[in-house]
């Protein structure tokens, strides 16, 4: 079965064609240009309306996990650094979310487990391949911003982080980012200490339509959600892809995310 993906605009159906080719390298141009891509419309509107109609009920704190806490932009410890470094400043982070469990046979499942769309992405990646995760809660989440909610700075565990908005709010709710701020041989800490107070010039806004898939290299890209303003929330998902199989959070990572471990 075909997933609900605009396959004429995007067509990961038929990686033997030219146009799939030319898409390829679209992607690769703006990752190597920007520290992402972004393909508007990639998910058909009436897959965006299931999935929102779905999710949007139980994005509630009854049924989602309420992830609110303050936290640093690395989300752990950082033994190297002294305890008052600016690097560390705290930050406040509130979103609902659902896990992966919850959200079986929706269409976002659809689209995460369709293996060419994980081709697809290790092709922009100049990886050999990519593997969905191992992890029953994690694989993808849908995560939910009411009025005043939002994620605030961080950097992500993986090299790239994958997204679908599903849902987008009346204002705010913004995808506010710095592409490069570290790399894998220089953490910057000095640079990181920057942009918490304020002061840097390569911060970036973007503000996607629903429908978008968005891919940006988390591992090294601070980005952040700013608080949603009005009473439509901001919906969106969060897709997990690694370079190497059996890729699972630890117990701590997944109370620490939602709140429980299986």
């Amino acid at each position: 079965m075909l997933p609900p993906i605009d396959l004429e605009r995007y067509p990961l159906h038929a990686p033997e064609t030219a146009a799939y080719e030319a898409l390829i390298d679209r992607c690769k141009a703006e990752l190597a240009r920007d520290g992402m891509f972004n393909l508007e419309g990639f998910m058909r509107p009436d897959a965006i309306a299931e999935a929102v109609a779905q999710a949007a009920p139980r994005l509630t704190p009854k049924e989602a996990f309420v992830h609110a806490r303050r936290h640093n932009i690395y989300f752990k410890q950082m033994p190297e650094l002294p305890a008052d470094h600016p690097a560390l400043q705290e930050v406040e982070t509130r979103n609902l979310t659902l896990c992966a469990d919850q959200c079986e046979g929706s269409p976002v499942d659809t689209i995460y487990s369709w293996q060419p769309f994980a081709d697809f992405l290790a092709r922009t990646m100049d990886l050999d391949a990519l593997f969905q995760m191992d992890d029953p809660l994690a694989r993808f989440n849908v995560m939910g911003y009411p009025e005043g909610w939002g994620l605030n700075w961080h950097f992500d565990r993986s090299h790239f982080t994958t997204t679908l908005l599903l849902q987008a709010p009346l204002e705010g709710g913004e995808f506010v980012y710095r592409s490069d701020l570290r790399s894998d041989d220089d953490p910057n800490f000095d640079g990181v200490a920057a942009l918490l107070r304020g002061d840097d010039p390569e911060v970036k806004t973007l503000t996607p339509a629903a429908g978008t898939l968005n891919v940006f290299k988390g591992k090294n890209t601070a980005h952040r959600v700013a608080p949603v303003v009005g009473d439509v929330p901001r919906i969106i998902a969060v897709l997990g892809y690694y370079d190497r199989p059996g890729v699972a959070f630890s117990k701590e990572e997944l109370l620490g995310f939602y709140g429980r471990a299986s």
